[in-house]
């Protein structure tokens, strides 16, 4: 059928795309790219050469071998998008400017694009959103570069040498190979999981503390036995931790328990009605970003499980009033606010 050909033909191209992404300096015969493509050596050649004229894959012809041009720049192929899901792209890439405050040329230009193909009837008003965008990002630091080199390790599968800083250690030097990028809503930033080595292991690295990357021509796969999207569904946003996960176990009072219903907080919740609202469960494999959330409720939420979190929550507690000078024992019954204590707070 024409339509399964076409598919296969640009699936054919992508393919064509990557073998010499990730291999930028080798010298390949186009018998050994037909054979890599399922096709004969003919179509290979028209696939090549097509490619080429294009720019979308910059190559050096030399008889039957051919090579990517030096300085190339990796270009997907053309690709159609009905309006609905043209929208929802740039909702994608609306949210991404807003969780990402620093420079970040490629996410501009990606949303600049598809606000170009949108009907004229929207067009002028999203433009200026994006020169909103572009306004909150001056002045901040400029992480194009890495991104790009992120974005393509992580495309071309090759290693990228990397200069990391983490807060409470000393910056370090490792060579990574960049298994998934993931974006949080938590952190506002980009985080990359895959293998690092130093120290031989699977790490997690947010975009921010990365202080220098740079493209190698080495090539990496990624393991069979490696399962992104398991990891990512015992995070909270994107720290799975090292251990088996901990039930993670709230109070909500009734005053909060219908907004709580309304979201999939994360994948493995269970919310269960009680007399004075609701208790929530779910499987989190590190509390840390979950802390910040938690917070944001109050004292409409109440550490129930794990102990140590629970522990982190009521030293916290103690730390704020001691900082807003409450002294006061008065009880005040769970279901209903202690006025004065707002009163004291708010200054009425």
């Amino acid at each position: 059928m024409p339509t399964s050909d076409a598919y296969n033909k640009t699936d054919r191209l992508l393919q064509l795309q990557l073998l010499f992404w990730r291999n930028p300096s080798r010298r390949i015969r186009t018998n050994e790219i037909a054979t890599h493509l399922g096709v004969s050596p003919d179509t290979a050649s028209r696939y090549l050469q097509g490619l080429s004229a294009s720019g979308r894959l910059p190559l050096i012809a030399d008889g039957w071998y051919w090579q990517l041009a030096e300085n190339a720049k990796f270009e997907l192929l053309p690709m159609k998008l009905n309006l609905p899901e043209g929208v929802a792209l740039y909702l994608a890439a609306r949210l991404l400017t807003q969780i990402h405050d620093e420079q970040n040329i490629h996410v501009l230009s990606a949303l600049s694009k598809l606000i170009s193909g949108m009907p004229a009837t929207i067009t002028s008003y999203q433009q200026a959103i994006l020169d909103l965008a572009r306004e909150r990002q001056k002045g901040q630091p400029d992480r194009s570069d890495i991104f790009e080199k992120l974005a393509l390790g992580w495309a071309t599968r090759r290693i990228i040498q990397l200069t990391y800083a983490p807060p409470h250690r000393k910056t370090f030097e490792c060579q990574f190979s960049p298994y998934l990028l993931e974006p949080s809503a938590i952190g506002r930033t980009f985080y990359a999981i895959g293998y690092s080595n130093p120290p031989d292991a699977l790490r997690t690295f947010k975009m921010e503390r990365i202080e220098y990357a740079k493209l190698t021509e080495e090539s990496f796969e990624i393991p069979q036995d490696f399962d992104g999207q398991a990891l990512l569904k015992r995070a909270w946003g994107v720290m799975y931790g090292d251990e088996e996960p901990s039930e993670v176990r709230l109070r909500f009072t009734h005053w909060v328990t219908k907004r709580v219903k309304e979201t999939l907080w994360h994948p493995s919740q269970k919310i269960i009605e009680t007399s004075d609202g609701c208790e929530w469960t779910a499987q989190i494999g590190d509390t840390l970003e979950i802390e910040n959330w938690i917070r944001g409720w109050g004292s409409d939420c109440e550490v129930l499980a794990p102990q140590e979190l629970r522990e982190k929550m009521i030293k916290e507690a103690r730390r704020l009033a001691l900082m807003y000078g409450i002294t006061s024992t008065k009880s005040t019954p769970p279901d209903e606010p202690d006025m004065d204590l707002l009163s004291r707070i708010l200054g009425g």
